[in-house]
């Protein structure tokens, strides 16, 4: 086959992710961008995209093909899928999205194309589970008729700075012709560049490794202060003056959620437990980081009867839903965490946030949002997301949203307490 011909670019999957990989490549020649939701594509057709990540600006600038037409797919033949790959209610990974996408991606190959990956995977999905299902829907033979090459993801979302073109990206193949195309097609709009890894395995390890070491570094925060608690010493004092020496890691505890974190240490687990390895680091983060939610609404609890609340019948608000700060995102949040246990106990909990959008919260968790001029004063208030509009409360703003005396929370750390404290207010922090 002849792999030197122009490349066309499509990206199965316009999320978080790969929308700003299709804006990219779109700037600089024709792109095919593939969803299978139809109301995703008619709002970008529109100019609007619902998650944030890229400005109606940058959309009006490209030439993207929006579809969820499998013939419009067949113009390319470079596929990047950029679809989520999500854990089951059991924390067992959920390749369900992605095999969709390799039966779509079959569907349009041709002789000549090349599907790249770059949906998070543990080593061996790419080959071992992929590349039968596109050759069995395109009738084609892997490294003879097409081939494939795996370039993880590193998309933060919410984050304005470290953007698709300004990480430097992995790149594999699954020989070397593959892999210079691969990395001259990515390196056509990644200005940080690439890295090649040696085979497609080593760069799917090096995906899920990436976050199971940022998981592991923000669960021994978090454990620290479950610990500092219990001796009465706020964390984040403990770290500030522990970060004074040169060499430390400068972690902070808090929830971890999200399509990333909270995720791939289980696919790595996964495959290992399948080796007949059974993990104990990366499982132990796990159960620390998975525990937060309901650790920070027993404390909340607490707080709110050293302060004379009753519990039965009481209220609690809660601000912020997302995963993360300034960012609509909702999946895998752990916010719901502590709204469950909480509701456990008997108490009403009213939610707002900022940027999410109610009918997914709705749909995703259950949870009716409440617009922050509609809330009712509580008797506590858990600053669970640090969006901007949250960090700017004043204290007589929290007051005034507080009945009794008034319990914040602050899961991120992002109050004064001395100046909160001298305001009347019960202030605890993780």
């Amino acid at each position: 086959m002849s792999l030197d011909q122009e490349r066309i670019v499509s990206v199965v999957g316009l999320g978080y992710v790969g929308l700003p990989v299709a804006v990219a490549f779109g700037k600089i020649s024709r792109t095919v961008g593939f969803d299978i939701n139809a109301t995703r594509i008619a709002e970008l057709k529109a100019g609007h995209d619902r998650t944030g990540e890229v400005d109606p600006g940058d959309l009006q600038k490209t030439d993207i093909l929006f579809t969820d037409k499998i013939e419009e797919l067949r113009l390319a033949n470079f596929h990047i899928v950029a679809v989520p790959t999500p854990v089951n209610d059991a924390n067992q990974p959920d390749l369900s999205p992605v095999h969709k996408a390799s039966t779509t991606v079959g569907r349009a190959l041709k002789r000549g194309d090349i599907v790249v990956y770059e949906s998070t995977v543990y080593p061996g999905v790419t080959e071992d589970e992929c590349v039968p299902i596109l050759e069995a829907q395109s009738g084609l033979k892997c490294g003879i008729d097409f081939k494939v090459g795996y370039s993880p993801e590193r998309i933060n979302p919410g984050d304005k700075e470290h953007t698709f073109t300004k990480i430097k990206k992995v790149v594999s193949g699954q020989d070397e012709e593959s892999l210079e195309i691969v990395a001259r097609v990515y390196e056509s709009v990644v200005t940080a560049g690439v890295h090649r890894a040696p085979t497609i395995k080593v760069a799917e390890a090096a995906k899920v490794i990436e976050n199971t070491q940022r998981d592991l570094n923000i669960a021994l925060m978090n454990e620290l202060s479950l610990i500092f608690d219990r001796m009465g010493i706020d964390t984040n004092d403990v770290l500030e003056a522990a970060g004074t020496k040169w060499n430390f890691l400068r972690f902070k505890p808090g929830l971890v959620g999200g399509h990333c974190i909270g995720v791939d240490p289980y696919y790595l687990t996964h495959k290992a437990e399948k080796l007949g390895y059974i993990p104990q680091v990366i499982l132990s983060g796990r159960r620390i980081n998975d525990g937060m939610g309901k650790f920070i609404a027993q404390r909340t609890i607490k707080e709110m009867i050293h302060a004379g609340h009753n519990i039965l019948g009481s209220s609690v608000t809660v601000l912020g839903l997302t995963f993360k700060e300034n960012c609509p995102d909702l999946r895998n949040s752990k916010v719901i965490d502590i709204i469950r246990e909480l509701q456990d106990y008997g108490i009403d909990v009213q939610v707002t946030d900022a940027l999410a959008d109610p009918e997914e919260a709705r749909h995703e968790y259950g949870v009716t949002l409440t617009p922050f001029d509609a809330l009712k004063p509580a008797s506590a208030l858990i600053v669970a997301v640090s969006h901007a509009d949250y960090c700017s409360l004043s204290a007589d703003r929290l007051i005034a949203l507080s009945t009794g005396t008034p319990v914040v929370i602050d899961v991120k750390g992002i109050y004064d307490m001395a100046k909160l404290r001298s305001s009347g207010i019960r202030l605890w922090r993780l």
